[in-house]
């Protein structure tokens, strides 16, 4: 990785706001080195649109801190030119491959972790390819169980089940995924946040928390019983508690996490808080992983008012989780 951490940063959807974030960053001074996994001419025509005078060099893996005003590049190029806005399957193998390499270079050490830009899933989908999101991708290439957190000034999130049609959650729901999902969350917010005794707040998964059985009996069947197991081992824990009420500060003054049942049970909580300063963070895989907290907003794409905010939070959060997991290593 050379004398200083290399964060590798993809691009996502070339369509999307993704490329010209990753011009944003480049401007900016940071204590690491930076390599975005993309397209070299992508970003160049990027930087034309939005009046960008980022330098776009291929990475030459150097081992020196980042250079503002200059973009190193790697990774493969895209089979024709992308135009902002106007997203085409035909470039979705190419933004799996920049994934691939992302990983890839992480599981070998050339990088210390990836930041991810924004994907169009559908996009992906649409090219006939099976999808469903980072998560689960990075999962299946470097092994371990992936836990979803996002997190924001005053609040983290993580989720037992991520990208699951609601009617399908409650089967998800079980003893041992939850026995695992507290385990790794436990055992990250130690290592890779530097909390030494977490204290993780938990959601039932019905309204009321189950109301003793009267609205669902996953509360009182699976939920509680695995939590109490859990605090046998030493990982602490509140519930699982009624999620309209455990979102306050009565709460979560004294919580370092929460854990929800599902994607949309604790998520619009965060985003509502913290939207653009948000960072989703992978837990749970041999790799540091952080991404933003939007989409691609093919809308903005090309017009130079996209909000860097939220991807330089996520440097930030994995160039912080880098010098952590070094300490305890």
């Amino acid at each position: 990785m050379g004398a200083v951490p290399a964060i590798a940063l993809t691009l996502g959807e070339p369509a999307g706001i993704g490329p010209e974030l990753a011009l944003a960053v480049a401007e900016e001074s940071w204590p690491c080195r930076i390599v975005a996994i993309g397209d070299r001419t992508l970003l160049a025509d990027r930087a034309a649109a939005v009046g960008s005078a980022v330098r776009i060099v291929a990475d030459d893996g150097s081992g020196g801190a980042h250079q503002p005003g200059v973009l190193p590049v790697a990774g493969a190029s895209l089979d024709g030119r992308a135009a902002p806005g106007r997203p085409d399957p035909a470039h979705a193998r190419r933004v799996l491959d920049w994934l691939e390499h992302a990983a890839r270079g992480c599981l070998t050490g050339r990088y210390a972790a990836m930041v991810t830009g924004p994907l169009h899933k559908g996009v992906i989908n649409d090219a006939g390819i099976p999808f469903t999101g980072h998560t689960e991708f990075l999962a299946e290439r470097s092994g371990g169980h992936p836990v979803m957190m996002l997190t924001c000034p005053g609040l983290r999130v993580a989720l037992a089940t991520t990208h699951l049609p609601l009617r399908a959650v409650a089967d998800a729901i079980t003893t041992e995924l939850l026995l695992k999902v507290m385990r790794i969350l436990h055992h990250d917010l130690q290592s890779s946040f530097g909390i030494a005794e977490p204290r993780i707040l938990v959601c039932g998964l019905n309204p009321h928390a189950g109301e003793d059985g009267h609205l669902g009996s996953e509360e009182m069947t699976i939920i509680s019983p695995v939590l109490e197991a859990l605090r046998e081992e030493g990982i602490g824990s509140i519930g699982p508690l009624p999620a309209d009420t455990l979102f306050t500060p009565r709460y979560l003054n004294e919580a370092d996490a929460v854990l929800a049942m599902y994607h949309d049970q604790g998520l619009p909580v965060l985003k509502h808080m913290g939207f653009g300063r948000a960072v989703n963070v992978t837990l749970g895989l041999p790799i540091i992983r952080t991404s933003v907290d939007h989409g691609t907003a093919l809308t903005l794409a090309g017009t130079g008012r996209a909000e860097p905010g939220s991807l330089m939070a996520a440097i930030d959060y994995a160039r912080n989780m880098i010098h952590l997991t070094e300490s305890h290593a």
